[in-house]
């Protein structure tokens, strides 16, 4: 039964969500919420002290309530919506990463590309909000130097100062796609054309601007020991600490090298561990576009297995497209990523990008080897984030849904690899040597984003031990590590999650013994929504309502 308290926290975090839509539009747009489409966020110093100070405000009347009053799925929801406050409030506060650098870019490119990408209405009606948009760069790129501290970070404004280089690129795709439905002559396409012209410009000035900057910048990017601690800690990590996480780090990099060495014995027990991975990834199509085709089938020959071997349920109607990573985000994703389907825009569309390479090294394509492909397509598809995030949308709560706990989001896609070998999907020592180069990827990950953010290791040193023991080429492995420094804790999540999804596991089954069925259980993870895996754990044992059955909300 709803109690007045219950309405009271209901309305609290319905308050808290729109605030977040009016304030960031783009964030809008991914959720399939189209209000806010012909906007950009405003980036100025001033609009971001409001958003903290508005944060903090929802925390104190939050914890106001007294949690015994409510209903047991509000008291949930209550906790879900201080965790992911109190993070955003520890990311504003203490990492300040806003402050640190200019970071214009990523806002704007990603909202341009999912009007572009997202086909939720004819591309005439997303052209009028794209062009409102492209209107607003050169305000937006104004906006976001009042934000620069007297501490900027000369790796940070370098990013971007190859992101705001790479970022006209997009814009020349959305005028030659506006030429299709725009007729030449057209005020429509007037209109885009010289915003465009005046978007470039602007990113020309910006670009100067930040190469202005470089000159009295700095070279810290570690967030410090105790920062890192209570992060960790606030992320409710199942009790573990820092140094329990990277006593793990150091576990799995261990255990993953020797199952690439076991499954490289089986290739050819003459040949090094270097020289078997040498020849899986030199096995592989000759070029990008095979590439990307070899991507679109390997992924649905494992949506098929799944369903073939009833693993999990699939969302009904979901789609998934395989597109080249923009240009202007190739320098951030060396490998490939995945932009999840709006919560709210049917049908459940999810976007995986591939990226052809990183500053044209020719040695990129090594990387989409054959084994390589298949894997990538389970950890970023099916049954991986894609699965995932389209299932996590039948709980589409607003506390749910401005919450990411990246430990489950990352940690799913590596246990997915895992998992699905274990099923016997496309097993073979080759593909057992990629999957344990990923893992031990992972482990690296785990080991340098926690010893980065200590400063115990400079970002050289993270760039030798990544290529030694990944054997990635130096411009990927370079490209990683500067993607690592800049948001601490993230890149410890991918295996992390993964043994914490394990144990997990290896408790339900001993917790149900003969009524354990992998199915269930993983149909009670994806379909509970991005929650923390210590929250899991509390809905499979009754607490917050227990798990969500399949399908049993709609959006």
């Amino acid at each position: 039964m709803e109690t007045t308290g219950d309405a009271l926290v209901s309305a609290l975090i319905q308050s808290r969500f729109d605030h977040y839509l009016e304030t960031w539009p783009g964030h809008a747009t991914r959720f399939g919420l189209h209000q806010h489409d012909g906007r950009l966020a405003d980036l100025s110093r001033a609009a971001k002290e409001a958003d903290i100070a508005a944060e903090r405000a929802f925390v104190r009347k939050l914890e106001r309530i007294d949690p015994s009053r409510l209903s047991e799925r509000v008291a949930f929801e209550r906790e879900l919506a201080l965790h992911s406050a109190r993070l955003r409030l520890f990311s504003d506060e203490v990492v300040r990463n806003w402050a640190r650098t200019s970071d214009a870019t990523e806002e704007i490119g990603t909202a341009l590309f999912l009007l572009l990408a997202r086909d939720f209405a004819p591309l005439e009606e997303r052209l009028v909000s794209i062009t409102a948009r492209i209107e607003g760069i050169p305000a937006a790129l104004l906006q976001v130097r009042d934000r620069l501290s007297d501490e900027p970070v000369r790796l940070w404004l370098e990013q971007e100062r190859v992101s705001a280089g790479e970022l006209p690129t997009l814009a020349h795709e959305i005028v030659t796609e506006a030429g299709t439905v725009w007729p030449q002559g057209s005020q429509q396409l007037a209109h885009l054309h010289d915003a465009t012209r005046a978007a470039e410009q602007a990113l020309a000035d910006y670009g100067a601007w930040l190469e202005g900057r470089l000159a009295d910048a700095g070279e810290r990017t570690a967030l410090g020991a105790a920062e890192l601690d209570r992060l960790v800690e606030l992320r409710a990590l199942d009790g573990l600490t820092t140094d329990d996480i990277l006593a793990i780090g150091y576990e799995q990099l261990e255990a993953e090298h020797e199952a690439r060495r076991e499954a490289g014995r089986r290739i050819d027990p003459a040949l090094s561990e270097a020289e078997v991975v040498d020849r899986v990834k030199a096995d592989g199509p000759a070029d990008f576009e095979t590439a990307l085709a070899a991507y679109r089938d390997s992924m649905m020959r494992a949506r098929a297995f799944i369903a073939r071997h009833d693993l999990a349920t699939l969302p009904d109607g979901d789609k998934l497209e395989v597109l080249p990573t923009p240009r202007h985000m190739r320098n951030m994703l060396p490998l490939a990523a995945y932009f999840e389907p709006a919560a709210f825009d049917r049908p459940i569309r999810g976007t995986y990008v591939v990226t052809p390479s990183v500053d044209g090294d020719p040695g990129a394509m090594r990387e989409h080897n054959w084994s390589s492909i298949v894997n990538t397509s389970v950890h970023e598809a099916y049954p991986g984030h894609h699965l995932q995030l389209s299932a996590a949308l039948a709980t589409p709560t607003p506390a749910r849904l401005m919450l990411d706990a990246t430990e489950f989001i990352e940690g799913w896609g590596m246990y997915c690899e895992q998992m699905m070998l274990e099923q016997g999907f496309e097993d073979s020592p080759e593909r057992r040597v990629i999957v344990a180069t990923d893992a031990i990827w992972r482990a690296a990950r785990i080991i340098l984003d926690i010893r980065l953010h200590r400063d115990e290791i400079g970002v050289d040193e993270a760039v030798d031990f990544l290529v030694e023991h990944t054997g990635f080429e130096r411009p990927v492995a370079r490209a990683e590590v500067h993607r690592y420094t800049t948001d601490p804790g993230y890149n410890l999540s991918d295996l992390l999650g993964k043994v914490l999804l394990l144990r997990l596991r290896a408790d339900e089954q001993a917790r149900l013994g003969q009524d354990f069925s992998l199915r269930d259980l993983h149909d009670a993870l994806l379909y509970s929504g991005s929650l923390p895996v210590s929250y899991h754990r509390r809905l499979l044992a009754g607490d917050g309502g227990g798990p969500t059955p399949a399908g049993a909300l709609e959006a």
